[in-house]
């Protein structure tokens, strides 16, 4: 006699109601954070903009590497304070990268999740991140060194974009010059082999251990490959699961 009680007592509530409910639940749903990881020339760029691409109604991509460029560039209150930091050669605090990737979400609308791409880079920042953004979900990319340290010689960069191209995988429409503005391209010295191979090893020291922190809370997955367009088949194939 109980379950006839239950759907009368289902019946009577508002059809506007439930949407609403069920809005709630997608919505919360949509607002998942993930995070993607990876040796520096792994492929997080191009993963990321194949996940912007199929889940355009899931997340907003969050490069904090863009949004600290962007605040330089314009001279802002922390642009100039991160920029302090650069000058000196020294690494841009955690505390200010976190206020750095606050005042980002201010400007976004809460409707969808967040894709975070270049921050944390340390288990310290990971957990200062738990405060205020937690982490739902994982995607470490792992990419054999060589293949980097060959992907990264061949890269070239528009500065003020930050946009990158590669001649043996992603060439630009005219050779030397980026696609969107017309103005030359760059290599930067830091892309030479030798210089690759320690940012590889600082990778190593300081960000490698976030697999560990991450894949501990059970968040964390993996896809192993050399080319980002077979990587994303096992990458989407996991999303899906997480998403649905």
């Amino acid at each position: 006699m109980a379950s006839p009680a239950v759907n009368i007592a289902y019946s009577q509530i508002p059809s506007s109601a439930l949407q609403a409910a069920t809005t709630r639940v997608a919505s919360a749903v949509k607002r998942s954070t993930a995070l993607i990881l990876g040796r520096p020339g792994g492929g997080k760029g191009t993963i990321s903009n194949k996940i912007l691409k199929d889940y355009d109604d899931q997340f907003h991509h969050l490069s904090t590497g863009d949004v600290l460029r962007e605040h330089v560039r314009n001279k802002t209150k922390l642009g100039e304070e991160a920029h302090s930091y650069m000058k000196a050669g020294a690494l841009v605090p955690d505390d200010l990268m976190i206020r750095l990737l606050n005042d980002a979400k201010q400007s976004i609308d809460y409707d969808k999740g967040l894709l975070l791409d270049g921050f944390p880079r340390t288990v310290t920042q990971a957990k200062a991140l738990e405060h205020t953004t937690p982490v739902d979900m994982v995607i470490n990319l792992v990419v054999p060194i060589e293949t980097i340290v060959e992907r990264i010689s061949d890269r070239w960069i528009h500065p003020s974009s930050g946009r990158v191209y590669s001649y043996s995988y992603n060439p630009p429409k005219v050779e030397g010059k980026d696609d969107v503005t017309g103005e030359s391209l760059i290599q930067r010295d830091d892309d030479r082999p030798e210089c690759v191979r320690k940012r590889l090893e600082t990778y190593e020291e300081t960000t490698a251990p976030l697999i560990d922190y991450y894949g501990e809370r059970g968040i964390l997955k993996s896809f192993k490959g050399t080319k980002s367009d077979v990587i994303y088949v096992d990458v989407k194939e996991w999303l899906e699961t997480k998403l649905d």
